[in-house]
């Protein structure tokens, strides 16, 4: 069993930076792919960055890849999304997650993952 917990969100003005972090407890870090998904209102749940188990590789949405880096402290068990150079568009509920997506290009897919957080909101004003 996994339980995550986000925090950092809150609300900034284009062009500001966030860093939302995701505390994670339970299972040994290492062993799960962990992601970020955002939730707009009105639309589904978009995947926004996230890397594979053992840390090998990253991967971004076209739309943040740039400003976005997605990180972690193994020794904290925590992972970062920082968040630059934000726009309106950015506005949503953004939820980590982690578990085990059957391959890289599976990672992108929330059903790939089993265990969510609660969320933290993020809302950017023009």
């Amino acid at each position: 069993q996994v339980q995550l917990a986000e925090s950092g969100g809150g609300m900034v003005q284009t062009g500001d930076s966030l860093t939302l972090s995701c505390a994670a407890s339970g299972r040994p870090f290492g062993e799960y792919a962990m992601g970020w998904f955002r939730s707009a209102a009105g639309k589904e749940r978009e995947f926004v960055a996230a890397f594979r188990w053992r840390g090998s590789g990253q991967f971004y949405t076209d739309s943040v890849k740039g400003r976005f880096t997605i990180s972690r402290d193994i020794a904290k068990n925590t992972v970062f999304l920082q968040m630059n150079s934000l726009k309106p568009d950015d506005t949503a509920v953004y939820t980590c997650a982690a578990g085990f997506p059957a391959g890289p290009t599976r990672i992108t897919i929330p059903s790939q993952y089993m265990y969510w957080g609660q969320g933290t909101q993020v809302t950017v004003s023009s």
